[in-house]
């Protein structure tokens, strides 16, 4: 079988059960409005990192999608964006920074697994200012939420560019 014949063979697209945007246009632009506040003052590729890792942990197809997209046309490269979801296993791809940032994303994200751990929080006060990382919280909270709007409403993934054109 070739790689053509293979990719024939897909499953079907499933469809999306609702459209946030149109159906609560306040909300959604009181969302994105709030994205742009929290992603002040976070560097763009660690921002990048933290919301791929939450949309993984999440399971959020259509923001892995986009977010990946995004990283690589910023110039991340492939390795690292693949190598995020076994990180602990892959530290010398990232920085100290990166790392404290990832590794808050994760105890923020599983919050069923308890409170974000004085140890987790304390790394990352070492590598962020306090303006830094009321940001990066910021940001992990609104990428959180932005998952749950995506996995409840079934947003479909593989459609988005980076330019923010739908193919």
């Amino acid at each position: 079988m070739t790689a053509n014949e293979s990719n024939d063979q897909r499953m079907p697209e499933h469809t999306p059960r609702l459209d946030p945007a149109k159906l609560v246009p306040d909300v959604y632009k009181a969302m994105v409005r709030l994205d742009a506040a929290a992603r002040q003052g976070v560097d763009p590729t660690i921002l990048e990192l933290v919301k791929i890792r939450a949309s993984q942990i999440n399971h959020c197809a259509f923001c892995v999608d986009m977010h990946s997209k995004d990283a690589f046309a910023a110039g991340e490269s492939v390795e690292r964006v693949v190598q995020l979801s076994a990180w602990e296993e892959s530290q010398h791809f990232y920085t100290a920074r990166e790392i404290a940032a990832i590794e808050l994303t994760e105890a923020i994200t599983v919050l069923t697994d308890g409170f974000v751990p004085d140890e987790v929080y304390d790394r990352a006060a070492k590598q962020f200012d306090e303006t830094e990382l009321a940001h990066l919280i910021s940001a992990i909270t609104v990428i959180n939420a932005w998952n749950r709007f995506g996995v409840t409403t079934r947003m479909v993934p593989g459609h988005y560019t980076p330019a923010g054109h739908h193919r």
